[in-house]
């Protein structure tokens, strides 16, 4: 019998994740873009230690206990940009892709426009929902998190930052959208770099913030559903052209 209820358990979760993405694919299907299912992940960490960590690290130059080898921290080393976990890795900018995809398992979807498509809103904060995106080249890490910036009140925090450097990310433009029920909520800016830390940009406030009413207001059935567009900059197309 307990076998039987876990398989039985385990076949709605199935069939309610199927039943929520094929409702996306029906909606956002007559715009032509891609949807992507994003299940919440409990944060397994206090972010702001780790961010604050790595800067006090790469200030004073202290090794990180990984890298015992090495006589000289490597200024060019960046420190792990999932912000779910408090991960010692540290390397390259231009291997941080592979090590998300591989020992964090973040998935990575690829197109200009694409729909990421939240679950489970109600669950308590702190909760993540995060995915790469590729475009125009270059990848991106979207960022959804439901926190308490205030005791007892918590928001939802959305931004999308560029795994490059922060001149790359200048050349960049990012569109978030909520669309429901004859209601439209847009929030545009330049992504910021990995370099700067998610947490930091939440904590600043310069990303999409939504309390806990207005996500509602938008949300279906515990999902909530954003449309994501990245363009580059008018600045940079006009380099291009010159």
């Amino acid at each position: 019998m307990l076998f039987f209820t876990q398989c039985f358990g385990a076949v709605l979760d199935l069939i309610h994740l199927r039943f929520q993405h094929y409702k996306a694919k029906r909606v956002f299907s007559a715009a032509g873009q891609l949807v992507c299912v994003v299940n919440p992940t409990h944060s397994l960490k206090y972010a702001p230690t780790r961010c604050a960590a790595a800067q006090t690290s790469t200030e004073q130059g202290i090794l990180s206990p990984c890298h015992h080898h090495e006589a000289v921290h490597d200024p060019q080393l960046v420190p792990c940009t999932c912000p779910l976990f408090s991960c010692p890795w540290e390397g390259h900018l231009e291997v941080v892709v592979s090590h998300l995809r591989q020992t964090h398992h973040i998935n990575i979807l690829q197109g200009a426009e694409i729909v990421f498509l939240a679950t489970d809103m109600h669950l308590p904060a702190p909760t993540d929902w995060i995915i790469m995106h590729s475009c125009l080249g270059h990848q991106f890490l979207l960022v959804l998190r439901k926190q308490e910036k205030y005791e007892g009140h918590p928001q939802f925090f959305a931004t999308m930052m560029l795994i490059g450097t922060p001149t790359q990310a200048d050349n960049f433009t990012y569109r978030l959208e909520l669309n429901r029920n004859q209601r439209r909520l847009k929030w545009e800016a330049t992504p910021r770099s990995v370099l700067e830390c998610v947490d930091s940009v939440i904590s600043d406030g310069d990303c999409l913030v939504l309390n806990t009413s207005l996500a509602q207001l938008f949300s279906d059935n515990g999902s909530l559903a954003i449309g994501i567009a990245i363009t580059t900059s008018k600045v940079h197309n006009a380099e291009a052209e010159m």
